[in-house]
């Protein structure tokens, strides 16, 4: 990350928890020593509405407040969005691009003409269904996000995890989202 400020956009729906993700990422930046924000945008809406949430990471302190205009990544929690929000809005040249989804990255790169992107595909529901018994596909993501911008390694983000939720849930809970974590750095795919 250097001395520069890395921006994050995430793509999602009310209720798949981007949001949690998103503090949760900036919690872990901390851990790292880290300037951070984590912040949503969104009015009114109703569970399953579209909502956007960013990230910002530095080294140094961030002086500015403002919403995420040209991300270095961009995090798709539901791909039902990429056909409704133009989610490559103002991302950088060679950025990076996370899609939920089981196809893979070449497949994702044509269908949505994202060429010039570094392009990363996860799927993150099925993980969430099968470690969580439910689909709540933020952790997952957040673990394919890790991956692929080194901010952590995965034995980092499995310690942090422990720790962190270790007071606030249930054993099961804490172990599913470690399962979550650990599959999602294992089987995200990421293009060349």
């Amino acid at each position: 990350m250097g001395k520069n400020i890395t921006e994050i956009r995430w793509h999602a729906r009310g209720g798949q928890g981007a949001v949690t993700a998103a503090k949760v990422l900036a919690e872990m930046a901390l851990s790292k020593g880290l300037y951070f924000q984590a912040f949503p945008e969104y009015g009114p809406e109703r569970m399953g509405a579209p909502i956007q949430c960013f990230n910002r990471l530095s080294d140094e302190p961030i002086h500015m407040y403002c919403g995420v205009t040209s991300p270095q990544l961009v995090v798709v929690v539901d791909p039902s969005l990429c056909d409704v929000v133009d989610f490559k809005a103002g991302l950088i040249e060679a950025g990076s691009i996370i899609i939920n989804t089981g196809e893979c990255p070449a497949t994702v790169t044509e269908k949505y003409g994202l060429y010039g992107y570094k392009v990363a595909t996860v799927d993150a529901t099925r993980i969430s269904m099968e470690k969580l018994g439910r689909s709540m596909p933020n952790i997952p993501m957040l673990g394919s996000l890790l991956k692929v911008s080194g901010l952590l390694t995965e034995e980092e983000a499995l310690e942090f995890i422990q720790e962190s939720f270790g007071h606030k849930f249930s054993d099961k809970v804490v172990r599913g989202n470690l399962e979550a974590l650990k599959t999602a750095f294992e089987e995200v795919q990421i293009g060349e």
